[in-house]
């Protein structure tokens, strides 16, 4: 099993703009894959079978790749997709956040179409991380864009899509960045708040997947580096990822002690975090 983190370049962050591999206990072992077709990869994530692991690849397309990091399915460039986060819904299709038109659209398995918007265009400022609950209700994190703006809420959505909330976490310390669904179910996010000030406050933090109550903020101790929070997921052992500037940091999510910095990797700036390979 390997840590796998897409690493921004360009207007994202000065990054390596690659999908880059580590051992589960944070030694750098280069890139995942030195596909062409990855270019400043974004949003990441395995398929239920474990088989494939979907990468939204700058270079408006969807690039689907085994374990030893080969292309297995291309969606083939699809101009202005402009995705952001990806995250497989309960019928197996793959979601993906599409940044310019602020809505998601689903994919088939084999990233044949230009795929299917479920939600109307236009429906957040900014659309960051999203994930579906066991249920199949949708949770989407509607941040602060590259230009300053956008908003700060989460919204939530019935498994038909109809929306249910449109401010279902109220947080005035909370810009949201990717989204996950803990295994109690309540909703997690990583915030930058002032989103993109160099003196921003970065965190997680857990609301309660039925009320939307705030219930604890996961910070670092004082001596590990957490700047620019971005991608948020649960780990084989449990623990909770978060990439950050210069590394990934764990916590342990029973106790929400911060585990310190699993991976510490200059000029990382991880946009998406996965666990995937042999």
């Amino acid at each position: 099993m390997k840590i796998l983190v897409t690493s921004a370049s360009g207007a994202n962050g000065n990054g390596y703009g690659q999908l880059l591999a580590f051992s589960m206990d944070g030694v750098a072992l280069g890139a995942f894959s030195n596909d062409r077709r990855i270019i400043d990869p974004r949003g990441l994530r395995v398929s239920a079978s474990r088989q494939l692991l979907y990468v939204n690849s700058g270079d408006d397309r969807i690039l689907a790749l085994d374990s030893g990091g080969e292309v297995q399915f291309d969606s083939c460039h699809i101009p202005g997709l402009n995705a952001g986060g990806g995250s497989l819904g309960p019928d197996g299709r793959y979601y993906v956040g599409l940044r310019t038109d602020r809505t998601i659209a689903a994919f088939p398995a084999d990233l044949d179409g230009i795929g299917t918007p479920i939600l109307t265009p236009g429906i957040v400022p900014f659309p960051r991380g999203f994930a579906f609950a066991d249920d199949g209700e949708l949770f989407l994190a509607s941040g602060v864009g590259p230009d300053g703006r956008g908003a700060n809420t989460i919204l939530q959505f019935a498994a038909n899509g109809t929306l249910k909330n449109e401010r279902f976490a109220v947080d005035d310390a909370m810009s949201p960045l990717d989204l996950a669904i803990a295994p109690d179910g309540n909703v997690l996010v990583s915030s930058e708040f002032p989103f993109g000030s160099p003196a921003a406050d970065a965190s997680v933090r857990e609301y309660n997947g039925s009320s939307g109550a705030l219930v604890r903020v996961f910070s670092p101790v004082a001596d590990v580096p957490f700047r620019r929070p971005r991608g948020l997921r649960f780990g084989p052992d449990g623990h909770l990822y978060c990439t950050a500037q210069d590394g990934v940091i764990a916590f342990d999510y029973d106790s929400g002690q911060c585990l310190g910095a699993v991976v510490a990797h200059p000029r990382l700036y991880g946009q998406a975090i996965e666990f995937f390979g042999n």
